[in-house]
């Protein structure tokens, strides 16, 4: 955890927070003096504690985002196993317009008509083969036809901010008029909400292959269509995707030495491609970036004075985990104090707003967070009241 120092004050703390000064976008890229060539369409790279963007290039422009839409079909078959509404081994019969796309030159799990397969089964040949004629099985078992399963999807989307997308069906296929639309800033999105929400779950990913026997036919073996997870290099997920129209993309996570990147690229000109600049956009944030811990939320953060309450500290803390992402070279450039209106006078409520944490970056305020009670604070009586008043006042104690 980062250093933290205390600047008590008798004037107003708000000076910063009023002023409003929190540096931009294009501030902090100015730190940053190595460049990266990605050759894609578009991408974007985020560290996922701080939730910091360190590169992007033509994030909001309007993509197909092919079969990395499953991502969001498998969020949705995710909640319900969560609520209890479906669960792992339930079997879902198949039609045949789920089996029709088996029987294409798309990805698929080869699945029979009026076999029933579990929803495991189903969501490991969606998430590691990418099967589309598992995602059309998958959507009518939960919602009866996958065009009311896209109406989940799409309240999903708008539920966790995915401002820019619309999903036309559950599998990522361009056939209009049930095309889907997407960005990799929204994609990103929806991948942090996977690996946030479900990492019970999203262990799927990183299987390297899929077997399952199918009933009347023989066992399939098939390997994970996202080959970074075979690298041994941390990469964990997520999703890869293809069309003519989009050319190659891939949704890309690495975890490594407590840190994880997302990435998310699209518009490779091949497989090899999309690999090997997937690779260098995580490579690159790992190499020139470092994440530091300035505080876990709900816990202690430091202790400030209080004045004629019952207890002469009161412990503070944040609401959220503080995570910082600064280029390697400015690591040392942090520093942060807490600025607060003080001695705090009692009586004190638990969870009573106390001042803010401020993190500065070569002196230029980075970030700000409120700091709050942990604890309630009753007033003195009368009689220590007076006590302490007159040791303030002779000997300035408090």
């Amino acid at each position: 955890m980062a250093e933290i120092i205390i600047a008590k004050s008798i004037c107003a703390i708000l000076l910063v927070s009023q002023l409003g000064i929190l540096p931009s976008k294009k501030d902090f890229n100015s730190l940053l003096k190595a460049e990266i060539n990605v050759k894609a369409k578009t991408a974007i790279l985020q560290d996922y504690l701080s939730g910091k963007i360190l590169y992007e290039k033509d994030p909001d422009i309007k993509i197909y985002p092919a079969s990395m839409t499953k991502i969001m079909t498998t969020i949705v078959a995710f909640d319900l196993l969560k609520s209890g509404e479906i669960l792992l081994d339930e079997k879902f019969l198949i039609s045949k317009k789920a089996w029709s796309l088996s029987n294409t030159k798309s990805s698929s799990m080869f699945i029979m008509v009026d076999d029933e397969v579990s929803v495991e089964d189903l969501l490991r040949g969606i998430i590691i083969v990418s099967g589309n004629d598992a995602c059309v099985a998958l959507a009518e078992g939960i919602s009866g036809s996958e065009e009311e399963f896209v109406i989940l999807m799409n309240a999903k989307a708008e539920e966790i901010g995915m401002q820019n997308t619309k999903f036309g069906n559950s599998h990522g296929l361009n056939t209009p008029p049930a095309a889907n639309f997407s960005t990799v800033r929204d994609i990103l999105i929806m991948s942090n909400y996977l690996i946030e929400h479900y990492p019970k779950y999203y262990s799927y990913f990183s299987e390297e292959e899929f077997s399952w026997d199918r009933t009347g036919g023989d066992p399939i073996t098939q390997p994970n269509t996202n080959t970074l997870v075979k690298k041994n290099i941390g990469v964990d997920g997520i999703k890869t995707g293809f069309l003519t129209v989009e050319k190659y993309s891939l949704a890309s996570s690495i975890l490594k030495n407590g840190r994880r990147l997302i990435a998310v690229g699209s518009g490779f000109q091949s497989k090899r491609s999309r690999i090997d600049e997937s690779r260098k956009i995580l490579t690159y944030g790992l190499t020139n970036f470092d994440t530091i811990e300035i505080s876990k939320k709900n816990e202690k953060l430091i202790s400030l004075d209080t004045w004629l309450g019952k207890k002469e500290k009161v412990n503070i803390y944040v609401k959220d985990d503080i995570y910082i992402t600064v280029p390697k070279r400015k690591k040392k450039s942090i520093s942060s104090y807490i600025e607060y209106k003080g001695p705090i006078s009692a009586p004190i409520k638990k969870d009573a707003k106390l001042g803010v944490l401020n993190i500065f970056l070569n002196d230029e305020l980075f970030a700000q967070h409120d700091v709050f009670s942990m604890e309630k604070i009753k007033k003195v009586n009368i009689f220590s009241r007076l006590i302490r008043s007159f040791n303030f006042f002779v000997w300035g104690d408090v």
